[in-house]
């Protein structure tokens, strides 16, 4: 009974205990009781060595065979330590950055405009060509096989060194390859008798994908009609895509060497089509190529041809002044289509105002002009002009009243005349409106809009039955601000060396040495890229007593202290000897002691020169492009300023301690090749005229015979100490005029002077 009950309760657990116990005996017979070989200095050994009593750690495998050396005890076995060498990071290659952000980035310009040209035609229809389309667009170059000695002035000329056409046309195609097809998205080519309205192909080309293999023109078929597939007249000009000269480009060799054509357009086109597969096509999702074929003896303005208006190209074109011409009538039309938008845009705008939450008073006057300027204090209120047709109540000198004249008087009379126009356009044809006199005019710049003017205007009106009478009228009128352009300027820096040249008289001789004491602490100590040089100007009476009488013998030992205190400094000086000083009389003499590449700054003695100064001349002095005059700071009389007051030992830039000194021409920053082209162009001036090398200064040179920029500033860091100076009276009537001005201007403010009159006039009374 018992028995069966043990039966009972061990069957289910039976299978269990039998497979535990089968689990471990697989397991024992499947250990490795013999120990892996292991690699002991360079050496394998596979036998287990045996234990200190002579018996075997384990059993050795069947097919192992024993080693006799490899019977050393473990008690033998010594760990190898393996040194820790830190691992020697190579030297990091320099990271290389693009000169500008669009290169990085992979941006690319839209347009690439390549223009077919030939020696007999390049200084004609190249010509006109490139002066009605280079300034629409960012690159135009002129491709030519053979060309004259002389290019044409603004042009970008590539000479192939071949007359052949189909040559030609592959040397294009080869250079754009190697030279631009990294910077452009399309490609644009065709002949210098073709005109090309060149904001048209822009906004075609700006709708136009540029990852599509796109070869667009006018399509022709292949001469003979052997060939499937159509080709780019090349007279209208043709579109190929940056992808689509891409995928030619390994091909291109084979199409100069398989392919033979007569005409170029058509060898391009064949050699297109055999390689990419690509036809020619003039619509392309909805855009449309445009082109227009010229009759004889055209007439543009007569024109009323729809396909005309709108083309894109026009050809043939036989001569410069029917390509001027075409260039007029499209441009007209182009502004009266820019004329009809803003109206169309004007008047969406009020009807848009009209819903709006304030009503039409959301619309600004002009509508789609920037509304005015608001100040956010009293300090930023922007002040009215009042003028007259004759007078004007806000002059540059701070007087009440002046003449205008001038651009000021040019500008007051076209806007009066620009209102009598629109009030005769608004009017007509049941009045008829004639300006008798302007009552009050008012006008005003505003940062955000442009010139703001409000005229008050007496007007004779006469209505369609004669009758006529007066009225009084004001009108509103705003010259808006342009696109501003940025325009680029020559690359300069700030590591040219420059030559300062201090011209010296009897005069100045008790300025030196404050000269060179704050010229030593800001260049000598600092070691600044400058040389300085002084002038020595004797008149002949001076000239003669220099071996028993030098006047600047305390200057010249003033020179050779500074050398030996600062031995790498060297202080050249010239002498001179003249009866009237004359700014290009000297700087004659100095630009042939030095090279051509040379930087001057012509300064005076009573000018404090520091590094801030020096690197703006630097900066603003560009070669074969600027000049640069700068304004400096003038310090008023010390007893006019600070009349019965302790002067400062500094003095700061304020209205009460000085001015800049607008009548000053003294300081300038130029190079000494600009300087020489310019005393070139006035040479034949000079042979007829001696004495204008004595009239003129070195300003009034650059401005008449130069075609520089010439660049007018105040400059802040360039300050000078009051002094009067002795005008000379042998100079011309207006650089006489600009000195006494100086002088004048330089005793005070308005209000010092003033204040000073009138505690004389207290004095005189008690």
């Amino acid at each position: 009974m018992r028995f069966a009950m043990f039966i009972s309760i061990l069957r289910p657990i039976g299978p269990v205990v039998i497979g535990i116990s089968l689990g471990f005996t697989l397991s024992l017979l499947s250990v490795n009781w013999v120990e892996e070989s292991c690699v002991r200095d360079g050496k394998t050994t596979e036998d287990v060595s045996p234990v200190q009593d002579g018996q075997p750690k384990g059993a050795r495998k069947p097919n192992s065979i024993s080693i006799g050396n490899d019977v050393e005890s473990e008690e033998d076995f010594e760990p190898r330590i393996v040194p820790y060498k830190q691992v020697q990071q190579s030297a990091t290659k320099k990271l290389f950055r693009a000169k500008y952000i669009s290169t990085e980035l992979g941006m690319r310009e839209r347009l690439f405009v390549g223009v077919l040209t030939s020696k007999n035609t390049i200084n004609t229809l190249g010509v006109a060509v490139n002066r009605t389309i280079s300034h629409h667009l960012d690159a135009v170059i002129f491709f030519t096989g053979m060309r004259n000695r002389k290019v044409p002035h603004g042009m970008f000329v590539v000479t192939h060194g071949d007359e052949r056409l189909i040559w030609n046309m592959f040397q294009t195609i080869k250079y754009i390859l190697e030279h631009y097809i990294h910077e452009y998205d399309w490609f644009y080519l065709v002949q210098d008798d073709t005109y090309t309205e060149a904001d048209r192909i822009k906004a075609l080309v700006s709708h136009l994908s540029m990852d599509r293999e796109l070869y667009m023109g006018s399509p022709e078929e292949f001469i003979g009609g052997e060939m499937e597939g159509k080709y780019c007249y090349g007279g209208f000009g043709y579109l190929l895509s940056r992808t689509l000269l891409l995928r030619l480009q390994p091909f291109l060799e084979n199409c100069r060497n398989d392919i033979l054509s007569a005409r170029p357009d058509e060898w391009l086109g064949r050699c297109i089509i055999d390689y990419s597969n690509t036809n020619c096509v003039n619509e392309y999702e909805g855009l449309q190529y445009y082109h227009y074929e010229l009759g004889k003896n055209y007439d543009p303005s007569k024109e009323e041809n729809e396909q005309f208006k709108n083309a894109l190209t026009v050809h043939p074109v036989t001569d410069p002044e029917q390509m001027y011409r075409l260039h007029k009538h499209f441009s007209e039309i182009e502004l009266q289509r820019t004329y009809k938008e803003i109206a169309k845009m004007q008047a969406e705008i009020k009807n848009v105002s009209v819903v709006a939450f304030e009503g039409n008073r959301t619309a600004q006057w002009p509508v789609g002009i920037n509304p005015p300027f608001e100040p956010k204090s009293r300090f930023e209120v922007l002040r009215w002009e009042y003028f007259t047709e004759e007078q004007i109540y806000s002059c540059i000198d701070g007087s009440p009243k002046c003449e205008l004249r001038g651009i000021d008087r040019l500008d007051v009379a076209d806007v009066i005349d620009i209102a009598m126009g629109e009030l005769n356009r608004k009017y007509k044809p049941v009045l008829h409106l004639k300006k008798q006199q302007l009552i009050n005019g008012y006008r005003r710049f505003d940062p955000t809009r442009g010139m703001e003017y409000t005229l008050d205007l007496q007007l004779e009106v006469v209505n369609q039955k004669g009758h006529s009478r007066s009225i009084t009228k004001r009108v509103h009128l705003i010259r808006p601000l342009s696109r501003i352009e940025i325009i680029p300027m020559p690359y300069v820096t700030e590591a040219t060396r420059v030559h300062i040249i201090i011209p010296l008289t009897l005069q100045d001789r008790s300025y030196v040495d404050h000269f060179l004491e704050v010229f030593a602490s800001n260049a000598f100590e600092t070691s600044e890229n400058a040389i300085l040089t002084f002038l020595f100007i004797y008149d002949p009476v001076e000239a003669q007593q220099v071996s028993q009488n030098d006047i600047f013998a305390s200057v010249k030992a003033q020179i050779s202290a500074y050398e030996r205190k600062y031995p790498a400094v060297k202080i050249p000086w010239i002498s001179v000897k003249t009866e009237t000083p004359s700014q290009i009389k000297f700087m004659d003499i100095i630009s042939k002691k030095h090279p051509v590449d040379t930087l001057f700054f012509l300064a005076n003695v009573n000018t404090n020169v520091n590094s801030e100064f020096l690197n703006r001349c630097r900066m603003n002095s560009i070669n074969n492009w600027q000049v640069f005059f700068p304004v400096h700071f003038q310090d008023y009389n010390a007893d006019v300023a600070y009349h019965n007051q302790q002067p400062p030992a500094t003095v700061d830039l304020v209205k009460d301690a000085g001015h800049f000194d607008r009548s000053s021409f003294e300081e300038a920053c130029f190079y000494n090749s600009d300087y020489m082209a310019t005393r070139t162009r006035m040479a034949s001036d000079v042979q007829e005229n001696e004495e204008i090398l004595e009239t003129l200064d070195i300003f009034d040179m650059f401005v008449k015979y130069s075609v520089l920029h010439v660049f007018r500033a105040v400059e802040p860091a360039l300050h000078q100490q009051y002094r009067y100076h002795a005008c000379n009276p042998r100079l011309s009537e207006d650089i006489y005029h600009r000195c006494v001005q100086s002088n004048l201007e330089g005793l005070g403010s308005r209000s010092q002077l003033a204040m000073l009159l009138f505690e004389q006039e207290q004095g005189n009374s008690t």
